[in-house]
């Protein structure tokens, strides 16, 4: 992905909310704890009832972030889990540092 598309996906208040939330899912989302855990991530429905968005903003928000690649989508029955991907992280942080 090109570097503005990286930089757009975190132009959003609320995708780097949903950024934050996702770097402490136990803390952000204790509901989940308690049934589910966070093996596979956070499910969208937790995400979405967080954000208090609709769920239609929720799922564009996510997919431009995983498109980005700063979060990854693992699907389970009829639930999709959503987690970080810290490599995206350490590859901006990177990018930061040597272009910018």
């Amino acid at each position: 992905m090109e570097n503005i598309e990286i930089f757009k996906a975190l132009s959003n208040k609320s995708r780097l909310q949903m950024l934050e939330w996702l770097k402490e899912p136990e803390i952000n989302f204790p509901d989940q704890l308690q049934h589910a855990g966070f093996e596979h991530g956070v499910c969208v429905g937790q995400i979405q009832a967080k954000a208090g968005l609709t769920q239609s903003t929720v799922s564009e928000y996510l997919s431009i972030l995983q498109r980005a690649g700063f979060i990854e989508a693992k699907r389970v029955g009829q639930w999709t889990y959503y987690k970080r991907n810290e490599g995206a992280f350490e590859a901006l942080s990177k990018l930061i540092q040597s272009n910018l």
